[in-house]
């Protein structure tokens, strides 16, 4: 956190690669954060770049009270949401995945357990996909991101109690929805 305080400080003071450091130490992290709401790897990635810009111009509105990388999530959160507003998405999660080839390469396990870890990784996607909005945001902070609930909470700007409410609702339809899209596949 104190590289942080010292490239912003940096970068109010007119050394643009400063900014860049910032950019570069996360911009991967940003990334897969907003892929897995946003669902497409084009999206995401102009979440991303917009958030960034969003940040660089209004770098000195920070008031450091929160991490960097809580205030720039919630920027790239924003960002997500009017870009949802303004335009609906037109691809699946499914596409989204074929055409990013996102899928993880394991070469340990067999061809058998693949194809099962696959099936899975698939239903997992698809019931994701089915999740409202709020209750998929908070369930990917936490269980694929690992975030603590007051640093969600700081992201999305919500009590602390709306995150457990929303992550133990998200939970509990994540399960009926893992539960519907596993009768589908079996027909």
């Amino acid at each position: 956190m104190q590289d942080d305080a010292r490239l912003i400080d940096e970068s109010l003071a007119g050394r643009t690669a400063a900014f860049g450091d910032l950019v570069t130490k996360y911009q991967d992290r940003l990334y897969n954060s907003v892929m897995h709401v946003v669902g497409s790897a084009e999206e995401a990635q102009d979440v991303v770049q917009d958030a960034f810009v969003q940040a660089f111009i209004n770098l000195e509105k920070f008031k450091r009270n929160s991490a960097f990388y809580t205030w720039l999530y919630r920027i790239a959160f924003n960002v997500a949401i009017s870009r949802r507003r303004r335009h609906k998405p037109v691809t699946s999660i499914e596409q989204a995945r074929e055409a990013s080839g996102a899928d993880p390469v394991d070469d340990g396990p067999r061809p058998e357990e693949r194809l099962e870890q696959q099936d899975r990784c698939d239903m997992v996607r698809k019931a994701l996909a089915k999740l409202p909005e709020p209750f998929r945001t908070v369930l990917v902070l936490r269980e694929m991101d690992g975030f603590d609930y007051e640093t969600i909470s700081d992201m999305l700007d919500l009590p602390v109690g709306t995150v457990r409410s929303r992550l133990h609702r998200a939970r509990m339809q994540m399960k009926d929805l893992l539960q519907e899209v596993l009768q589908e596949d079996i027909r």
